[in-house]
């Protein structure tokens, strides 16, 4: 009989502002109905909390039934390094990676696993569902909740394929990750990941599946009108960079799916409530045509600041 797979859970963390997260993220997988391997915490070049991790996790709160390991950053960059740092100490078949300021329901990795059990599926990732600190403005459209690294609208509604993960709530064999050398990406660690995976594997499949959730916290400062034009513009900026260190593996397929969704399903929906009596499905409307201006005119500078450097074109 096969054994079961094991996995390692991954929260890197870089601030002592989130620790009361931080901790609550770290209970969630000890509460886990199953339970992992282990769990990693990587602490991203803040010798204060590394300190602070360290001591905590190795003393009172420490768990006989769950290995923590409080390990720091070796590497130069950030996120994905950090990531780097954990998946290469971690032992299990699968890595789940946990952002800080997420909380995971009990079922989280219950449900995320028996996906794998389809040899061919190399990485699976789950739902972050918003935990607001503020009233949600209403003039925000669900199909944007990605600003904020949250499920948004258009994600597949049952366990389906998808192009790219969000890293707040994202799996991956072990083995896989390395063959494709880690991640690449601080910035856009999660995206890296999913396209060479796709182009290393061609054969194998990326899946998401909503029914795995966990909370994630989004500030009141993510959830206003300057924070929503600028991660617009500033993503799809530094997307070019990205996706031109990927070379072959680039692909712009998943974002000219949803900007295609976004303006046909999103903007008549928004009409459709302003009808029905909701005007400020009008805003919402009108937010998702300027949110896509601005990420196309992102992508342009981009582009622009790549040829200018004597870059190529990326890969499409």
């Amino acid at each position: 009989m096969r054994e079961p797979m094991s996995v390692s859970v991954v929260i890197c963390a870089y601030t002592e502002d989130r620790w009361e997260l931080l901790t609550k993220a770290v209970e969630s997988v000890q509460k886990q109905n199953r339970r992992p391997l282990e769990l990693v915490i990587c602490i991203d070049h803040n010798d204060a909390l590394f300190s602070r991790a360290r001591m905590f996790w190795s003393g009172d709160h420490d768990d006989p039934d769950l290995p923590i390991t409080v390990v720091a950053n070796k590497y130069g960059g950030h996120l994905g390094s950090a990531r780097n740092t954990a998946a290469e100490l971690a032992r299990g078949d699968i890595l789940a990676f946990l952002d800080d300021d997420a909380a995971a329901d009990d079922d989280w990795l219950e449900t995320l696993l028996p996906v794998y059990e389809d040899e061919t599926v190399v990485a699976v990732g789950g739902a972050p569902h918003p935990v607001y600190a503020t009233r949600r403005p209403r003039w925000f459209p669900f199909e944007f909740d990605w600003v904020f690294g949250c499920t948004y609208r258009g994600l597949p509604e049952t366990l389906g394929p998808l192009a790219h993960l969000i890293g707040a709530n994202m799996s991956v064999r072990r083995l896989a990750l390395a063959e494709i050398g880690g991640f690449h990406s601080d910035d856009h660690d999660d995206m890296d990941m999913c396209h060479r995976l796709a182009h290393h594997r061609p054969n194998d499949q990326v899946l998401f599946e909503p029914n795995a959730i966990v909370r994630h916290v989004v500030p009141a400062g993510r959830v206003t009108w300057r924070y929503f034009w600028r991660r617009c513009f500033w993503v799809n900026r530094s997307k070019v960079g990205a996706l031109q260190h990927m070379e072959g593996a680039a692909n712009l397929s998943a974002e000219r799916a949803f900007v295609l969704r976004a303006i046909s399903r999103g903007t008549s929906d928004g009409c459709r409530d302003a009808l029905h009596g909701d005007p400020w499905g009008i805003a919402r409307a009108l937010a998702i045509i300027i949110g896509v201006s601005l990420a196309a005119a992102g992508h342009v500078v981009g582009r622009v600041e790549l040829l200018v450097r004597g870059s190529g074109a990326i890969g499409a």
